[in-house]
């Protein structure tokens, strides 16, 4: 493939032709508004939004309500993103809440700069490689993930505590009280979370306070019910009483531990449930880490994303170098497919071997985004051929053409339930926040009396050596923090913001902001049409998974007659995004469909 010459040029032709059909979009859709739950009605989901004022992307209308109403009242765009987190742990409490962790992605409009906090959970100080090893032996996926020995030191308190304390400007009690009241007052079930509930039913029953909390009278929520968590509310109180530290230190934590060292199992529990090593030390050593964000350059714009621990940052901004060397907006649908999923399979081998935690590993994130290492790697993609996974990784610190610096190894199972929510305020201001708490219903185990579930995101880690040749950065370790997919994007032109993406589902997060983009910049398509376009996931897999619009495409025969294979899946992602208009107004896009379709919202809805 041959490196274009006039990158600039065909960014801008593909962001002049999103632009104009986001302005028409826009005219046509009814306008989203925000409600609250005072007693009003639920507030009405829409997957586009334009207006003025801010805006707010999140997986559920509440959560986004949340965001607005703290626009309303004067917050940025950190409040805003702050606020909509703390009632997605009310009502998206198997994604995400303050027993998790995550990455926090913001623009500051007065000084220009992209700033992130790693907000990842931590491993215990008495974690080593072996940890979930027995008798030499790895333990099964199933017997670990409902379990104290699965859980972290939860990072999302103090994420939220650093990210206001430094770019915020109302107090954790103003943003969290939203939250608070809809916690109180409760939020109407929905199709997704009672099938959620279902899904986790056999998980859930081995813990009573569980079971209390999201199965009341001991049976599944009825779509259409109200589901209320007082004790949540109370934690909130407190946190907005006391700040993070109120789950770092005091009862609460005391709770967390308890919970993490003798999980609260029922009598009749049909499985051996272990207990973790997490200790009150633990709690109280836990930092976020203020960090400098990933950054490429793609078609002339500035692209930043999360850095190490995740590996979202290196991983997007590896393959979208590897893609950069031909013009995409020219390509066949088969064409671009068969680029996109080969860049994929070999940014996912690259990542296998070098990506983990940069305070325990040598990670060579400069290296892994240079475009002479991704020239060096792009050189194994054929137009006429599928490269055969797994494929092996390159070298990044000493690049030859296509050249391996391992053995080949597959790629670790990562469990897919996370969350994500975009955020812009009147003064230009953004954030992309995504965080979890691992699988769906995380580690199954809830801290009684305190209204949240502990997250399992230790499982992240490579229960041992994918390959014992090889060296594998993403063993556990004391405090070590777990590799993430988390892809939490934001992107400049000239500067200033031209979008902002994210999205939960694992490794296929990486993918869907990788595709996202490449719709939006390479293909010209509006902002929310890319977002919702058909996607395919390939990381370094024997099989593509597609989603069955693309399953049942014509493009698939004419991709497995060049070689590949498919597996078809019900979805990829769930995806948010943000961006600015010409005009001066916000344009906020969710899933129409995807997790039952999610929530945009902007402070002052466009009349036409």
């Amino acid at each position: 493939m041959r490196r274009m010459t006039n990158r600039r040029s065909a960014r801008l032709l593909a962001l002049i032709t999103a632009t104009a059909a986001i302005g028409t979009v826009g005219a046509v859709l009814a306008p989203a508004g925000a409600g609250t739950k005072d007693g009003s009605a639920q507030p009405k989901k829409e997957s586009v939004a334009v207006g003025h004022g801010g805006a707010v992307s999140s997986v559920d209308p509440d959560a986004s309500a949340a965001g607005i109403k703290v626009l309303k009242q004067g917050g940025n765009a950190v409040d805003a993103a702050v606020a909509t987190a703390a009632a997605l742990g009310v009502t998206e409490p198997y994604s995400a809440g303050v027993g998790g962790g995550g990455y926090f992605v913001s623009y500051d409009a007065k000084s220009g700069k992209v700033r992130t906090l790693d907000g990842r959970e931590t491993a215990p100080a008495s974690a080593d490689e072996k940890l979930f090893q027995e008798d030499g032996e790895a333990l099964p996926f199933d017997e670990v993930v409902t379990s104290g020995l699965s859980v972290g030191t939860p990072g999302t308190p103090a994420t939220w505590e650093k990210a206001l304390d430094k770019w915020g400007s109302k107090s954790m009690r103003d943003v969290l009280s939203p939250a608070e009241r809809l916690a109180r007052k409760g939020f109407e079930v929905d199709e997704t979370f009672r099938q959620q509930t279902a899904d986790n039913e056999e998980r859930f029953r081995n813990f009573p306070d569980t079971v209390d909390l999201f199965m009341p009278g001991g049976e599944l929520p009825e779509v259409g019910s109200t589901m209320r968590n007082p004790d949540l509310a109370r934690t909130y109180k407190t946190m907005g009483r006391e700040g993070a530290d109120a789950l770092y230190e005091g009862p609460v934590a005391e709770d967390i531990v308890d919970t993490v060292r003798k999980p609260p199992v029922g009598e009749d529990a049909k499985k051996k449930i272990r207990s973790g090593d997490l200790t009150a030390e633990d709690l109280k050593a836990y930092k976020v880490k203020k960090q400098a964000p990933s950054r490429t350059e793609y078609r002339g714009l500035d692209v930043f994303g999360m850095a190490p621990s995740s590996s979202g940052g290196t991983t997007v901004g590896e393959a979208l170098n590897i893609l950069e060397g031909g013009d995409l907006g020219k390509l066949s649908k088969k064409e671009l497919l068969h680029r996109y999923i080969e860049a994929s399979r070999v940014a996912f081998a690259d990542r296998g071997r070098w990506v983990g935690d940069p305070a325990a590993e040598d990670v060579p994130t400069k290296e892994l985004l240079s475009q002479r290492f991704a020239d060096s790697r792009a050189c194994l993609i054929k137009d006429d051929e599928v490269l055969k996974s797994p494929v092996a990784p390159g070298d990044p610190r000493d690049p030859s053409d296509c050249g391996s610096g391992d053995k080949a190894t597959r790629t670790p199972y990562e469990g897919e339930s996370t969350t994500h929510l975009t955020t812009a305020d009147k003064w230009g201001n953004v954030v992309a926040y995504t965080l979890t708490i691992e699988q769906t219903g995380g580690s199954g185990i809830t801290v009684p009396g305190r209204g949240f579930l502990l997250n399992n995101e230790l499982t992240d880690f490579s229960f041992e050596p994918v390959d014992p040749d090889v060296h594998d950065p993403n063993l556990p370790g004391p405090g070590k923090r777990p590799r993430s997919s988390m892809s939490p994007t934001i992107v400049l032109d000239e500067g200033k913001p031209a979008f902002a993406l994210g999205s939960p589902g694992g490794a296929t997060i990486i993918t869907t902001v990788l595709q996202t983009m490449i719709n939006h910049v390479d293909r010209g398509m509006p902002l929310d049409k890319a977002l919702n376009a058909p996607r395919a996931s390939q990381r370094n897999a024997a099989k593509t998974e597609i989603e069955p619009k693309l399953y049942g495409s014509d493009v698939r025969p004419e991709l497995e007659e060049l070689g590949h294979a498919f597996t078809k899946v019900p979805e990829l992602g769930a995806a948010t995004a943000v961006r600015p208009l010409p005009d001066g107004r916000w344009l906020a896009a969710a899933e129409k469909e995807r997790r039952g379709g999610g929530s945009a919202m902007v402070v002052r809805p466009s009349k036409k």
